[in-house]
């Protein structure tokens, strides 16, 4: 049995010849079915590993002439047959070239040395996939173009850095919200591959660059499932503040609120500890800084929700809410976030929308107001359901262990407010619960909050009409709370 060497080199000697007479054109076909065989061997790794530099060069010169023929078609479309077989090699080629960085950084470094990354990247920019034009050839062409960059990328930082040379920016404005959801999927792999530090301060630095950055935000919506994108945002753009910051305010408020997710996925999975992907698995304090504070400009949006039925559309109203979410997991990290607890203005802020909220609520007919809904599994979920029970988490998280915080929510009169959100609320679900551990960390060796619960008056028994609605009723015998069923016809 012949060597794959030897296989390789007798299956590229008439591609040789044909080269000698600059025929490609003439005889793509014959040619597409050698480069075809190609694709199928280097499926394995042995004739992968086969592949020398003359090889790559042959299909170099493939490219250089069906690239030729691609410009003489784009000024004069008189051969649309001859185009579509030109479409049909080039395509062919490039799935030889994705087959042959499989795992071979040596076929890497030939491709990148001979100039194959950039007439590849020439090419892929020339292909303007247009309705009804082409259109399948060219998404092929298209598709295999990007998984090559992607492949090419793969594993090898001088090859990533041609890349970037030759394809920041227009290749990923181009492409990364292409129409055509798998070329912005290849796409998306090839930014990812690409990105490092330099790469993202490149991002941060550039007018496009920053286009860039919220390309790949808004892939991230189009296609929640494709890790590429998720990737992208979750383990790079994530450790820079500066482009969280520079690229939040170019936002959407609905791309705030997907990229306020992430987050908010991104620390369930280290607390879970299933981020086993990303190097860099926390978020820089820097960004939960930037976080409280766009919390705290904006936290009163949240007011219109109480105004009327459509104001739950309030977008952004509806990122307060997402933003008071991201700080309640990331500030029940403590003992990597505990600069939330210093954060200037935080907890007062916290304190009177929690006020706020719970006031307009006392006025009743509205979603801050307490709610007992037996049926309450057939009713449609308003966007501010559980922000008061939130914001009382936050407050208590802020206060655990620090007596600063402590003492400074008794002068705000916050103690009081708290235990009057210790209450059953179908519009707050776990309020209670929340409430209780609030008050635990506020009185956690601290006599003088202690001491205020304790003078507190006793007033009796909270309105238990909703108990008696399911059946149940609350009695009092010396000092203790039973909970009691109710007889029939009571």
């Amino acid at each position: 049995m012949a060597a794959p060497y030897e296989i390789v080199r007798e299956l590229l000697k008439d591609v040789a010849l044909q080269e000698q007479t600059s025929d490609y054109m003439k005889s793509d076909a014959s040619v597409r079915d050698i480069i075809e065989k190609l694709t199928c061997l280097c499926r394995q790794k042995c004739y992968r590993e086969a592949l020398d530099e003359n090889a790559f060069q042959c299909i170099l010169q493939i490219l250089t002439a069906a690239m030729n023929e691609t410009d003489h078609f784009s000024r004069n479309p008189t051969k649309p047959a001859q185009y579509e077989t030109t479409l049909q090699l080039t395509t062919e080629c490039f799935r030889c070239l994705r087959n042959a960085c499989i795992q071979c950084p040596e076929n890497q470094s030939i491709i990148r040395s001979i100039g194959l990354i950039d007439a590849a990247i020439r090419i892929v920019q020339s292909l303007h996939v247009e309705e009804g034009v082409h259109e399948t050839l060219l998404l092929n062409a298209l598709r295999c173009g990007l998984q090559f960059l992607g492949n090419a990328a793969s594993g090898n930082r001088e090859s990533q850095d041609c890349i970037w040379k030759h394809a920041f920016p227009s290749l990923f404005l181009n492409y990364l919200n292409h129409a055509d959801e798998k070329a912005s999927a290849y796409c998306s792999m090839v930014l990812y591959s690409c990105l490092d530090d330099q790469k993202l301060k490149d991002l941060q630095n550039n007018a496009n660059g920053l286009n860039v950055a919220l390309s790949a935000v808004r892939v991230c919506g189009k296609q929640p499932d494709l890790d590429w994108a998720i990737w992208i945002v979750t383990d790079y753009f994530l450790t820079s503040p500066e482009l969280v910051e520079a690229i939040y305010s170019r936002m959407t408020s609905q791309e705030r609120i997907f990229f306020l997710e992430l987050i908010i996925a991104k620390l369930g999975e280290k607390k879970c500890g299933t981020d086993a992907i990303s190097a860099n698995t926390d978020i820089p304090l820097k960004l939960v800084e930037f976080l409280a504070c766009c919390f705290q400009e904006n936290c009163k949006a949240v007011l219109c929700f109480a105004a009327d039925a459509a104001a739950n559309e309030n977008e952004e109203a509806l990122v307060v809410v997402r933003l008071l979410d991201c700080l309640c997991e990331i500030s029940s990290c403590h003992e990597k976030y505990e600069c939330l607890q210093t954060q200037p203005g935080l907890l007062e802020d916290a304190i009177e929308i929690l006020q706020q909220t719970h006031l307009i609520g006392k006025l009743g007919g509205n979603v801050f107001s307490i709610s007992h809904s037996p049926s309450r599994v057939e009713q449609v979920l308003h966007p501010a359901e559980g922000f008061k029970a939130h914001v009382i988490r936050l407050i208590g998280n802020l206060c655990y262990r620090n007596r600063e915080n402590q003492d400074r929510v008794r002068t705000l009169d916050g103690i009081p407010l708290i235990l009057d959100n210790c209450s059953i609320d179908d519009n707050n679900p776990f309020m209670n619960q929340w409430a209780v551990f609030a008050i635990r960390n506020l009185t956690e060796q601290n006599r003088e909050n202690q001491e205020v619960i304790s003078k507190m008056d006793r007033l009796g028994l909270a309105d238990t009409s909703f108990l008696r609605s399911m059946g149940l009723d609350v009695q009092e015998r010396e000092g203790t709370l039973m909970l009691k069923s109710l007889k029939k016809g009571q």
